[in-house]
């Protein structure tokens, strides 16, 4: 799936093709083995939050920037 006509796939785009579905799989086990589940799902559940409130912190910029003009 590419980024748009003409365009590479996003994996060459940010990982210059060298990192597929196998890599990323060996990257997550590896992960799982040193932090655990359940350390995992909390890594996970506070980068999520911290995404979501980013996201919502932009939007609130653009909103308040649109009313001041």
């Amino acid at each position: 799936m590419g980024l748009g006509a003409g365009q590479p796939p996003w994996e060459e785009v940010m990982f210059g093709g060298k990192i597929g579905l196998p890599e990323l799989l060996l990257i997550l086990a590896v992960a799982l083995l040193i932090f655990g589940p359940s350390k995992l799902a909390d890594l996970g559940k506070g980068l999520g939050e911290g995404i979501r409130n980013f996201k919502s912190s932009v939007k609130d910029g653009e909103q308040e920037a649109e009313k001041k003009s």
